[in-house]
């Protein structure tokens, strides 16, 4: 764990030192009085006049210019790009304003959070609702509730409100719940008909929080094995199907980088399971399985792949 947490703080520190660089190329320096809000940074920048022309078409240029505040600036590269993904023109974004305040607001934070201040890998939580989280790979990168990821290419630009972050790619709230997230998965195929089966579809659509350690269908097609039956018996005994599945429920959101390792977590069938540093889970019969892939966000929750189907005693 410390090996880890050191890396981190490598990555980190490196990030650290390049983005003074950028910052310094924009005109910005930690030493300034910034004498401009970040609405007028924007303005002055040419980079980010799309940006200012979406804030002032949602009405958010007073709400900007005012308290303190983090913003993740999309460049008008980001702004270009999104408009290709979502098919749309640029007149027709701006004049959705709903739309555009929820976008716009996703990337702000309600107080002023400088690099050195991200709680990296943890869950960041912007005014507008939702979460996203920012991690040191290969860099500073953003993850968006919809699994998007975005580059922060300079940090820490001073404004008399706060701080401005520039990003490459617009990040994106969460448009799926748990439920339609592992439906738009093919290898949760099995795992969503055993939801279905055991009447829990309704419980994992609601705001939870939840996180769901989700078996795979290979998981779940060793399960069978394991215990002599087939899927139809299995599906068919919703007493069990639904003590087994509630077993994989934790009533939080709980992302990697916030897992407590070597210590019991209770889920929602009541039981706890325990993870280790290398993200191994063991169940009561002491059995293990693996985190394969983390931090599948969700909008009610987040999502980790494992390898096993755990059970409960």
């Amino acid at each position: 764990m410390n090996t880890v947490f050191n890396r981190r703080t490598v990555l980190l520190a490196a990030a650290l030192g390049a983005s003074t660089t950028l910052l310094q190329a924009c005109g910005g320096s930690d030493d300034d009085e910034p004498q401009r809000n970040i609405v007028e940074l924007a303005q002055s920048n040419p980079d980010l006049s799309i940006l200012v022309e979406a804030v002032v078409a949602a009405g958010l240029a007073p709400t900007l210019s005012t308290g303190s505040l983090t913003v993740f600036a999309p460049t008008n590269a980001a702004f270009a790009a999104l408009l290709g993904e979502l098919g749309v023109t640029k007149e027709a974004l701006l004049a959705d304003k709903p739309l555009l305040t929820a976008v716009l607001t996703y990337h702000v934070l309600g107080s002023k959070v400088v690099l050195a201040d991200v709680p990296v890998g943890k869950a960041i939580a912007p005014v507008s609702g939702g979460f996203f989280k920012v991690e040191s790979s290969g860099g500073l990168k953003i993850t968006d509730g919809r699994n998007r990821v975005s580059t922060i290419t300079a940090t820490d630009i001073q404004a008399s409100n706060g701080v401005v972050h520039l990003v490459d790619r617009v990040l994106l709230p969460a448009d799926k719940d748990i439920v339609a997230t592992a439906s738009s998965i093919a290898d949760f195929s099995i795992l969503v008909e055993a939801v279905v089966a055991a009447g829990l579809v309704s419980t994992l659509q609601g705001p939870g929080p939840f996180t769901v350690f989700a078996p795979t269908n290979a998981a779940f097609a060793a399960l069978l094995s394991e215990l002599g039956v087939t899927k139809e018996a299995l599906l068919a005994d919703t007493a069990l199907l639904t003590k087994v599945l509630t077993y994989h429920v934790v009533p939080a959101r709980v992302l990697k980088a916030e897992v407590p390792l070597n210590t019991a977590i209770a889920t929602v069938q009541g039981q706890s399971f325990s993870v280790n540093a290398s993200l191994v889970i063991t169940d009561q019969n002491m059995r293990t399985s693996n985190i394969t892939t983390a931090d599948v966000f969700t909008s009610n929750g987040v999502i980790h792949v494992i390898d096993k189907v755990i059970l409960p005693q």
